[in-house]
């Protein structure tokens, strides 16, 4: 069985001993681990990156029942379809249609101000593309909601879900982009 950070008393906890035990068995079969610490917050926006697969997501799932973790995320619309939503809405979920994300960053900002403890999960990328540029909008979410970043990296040639210490944009995303992203730099997505 994978073993897993403490999962610090502020965060959000969903589950109970079997879906930690079912999460925790996943990431053992397939070979994975988490390393790093989870900060003491009571909010975060983790981002998650590369985002090079559907498989992310399951890995992202495994790891979030292993943990006992209540994440939520946003997520392209089309996955909140009729036959989906309902599991994508359950799983923490909120649907944004990326050709017209408008208010979508105030509408986060939003939720995190509603919430006593919430970690909101991004993929800064947007997409699965390999290569594909970071969207600004978690580093604005980040700054209207006053909370700070939490990177994590889905390492597939490693096998290892890795979380960085925690990041405060100061503002200036010109300046903050890159050194977020040379956090990056020996990561490897599972299309590389």
């Amino acid at each position: 069985m994978a073993r897993v950070p403490q999962l610090p008393p502020s965060l959000p906890r969903r589950g109970n001993r079997v879906t930690r035990l079912a999460g925790r068995s996943l990431l053992a079969l397939a070979g994975w681990r988490i390393e790093g610490e989870i900060p003491d917050r009571r909010k975060m926006i983790a981002i998650v990156a590369p985002h090079t697969s559907n498989w992310d997501f399951f890995v992202g799932i495994a790891a979030v029942f292993a943990l006992g973790l209540r994440v939520r995320f946003l997520g392209k619309h089309t996955l909140f379809n009729p036959w989906l939503g309902w599991l994508m809405r359950w799983l923490g979920g909120t649907p944004v249609v990326r050709d017209t994300p408008q208010g979508a960053v105030a509408d986060a900002a939003a939720m995190i101000a509603r919430e006593p403890n919430v970690l909101l999960g991004l993929a800064p990328a947007g997409t699965r593309r390999r290569d594909a540029p970071w969207r600004s909008g978690f580093y604005r979410i980040a700054l209207a909601a006053g909370v700070p970043i939490l990177p994590v990296a889905f390492d597939y040639a490693h096998r290892a879900i890795r979380i960085f210490p925690l990041f405060s944009p100061g503002g200036d995303y010109e300046t903050d982009l890159p050194r977020l992203q040379s956090l990056y730099d020996a990561v490897r997505g599972l299309r590389f």
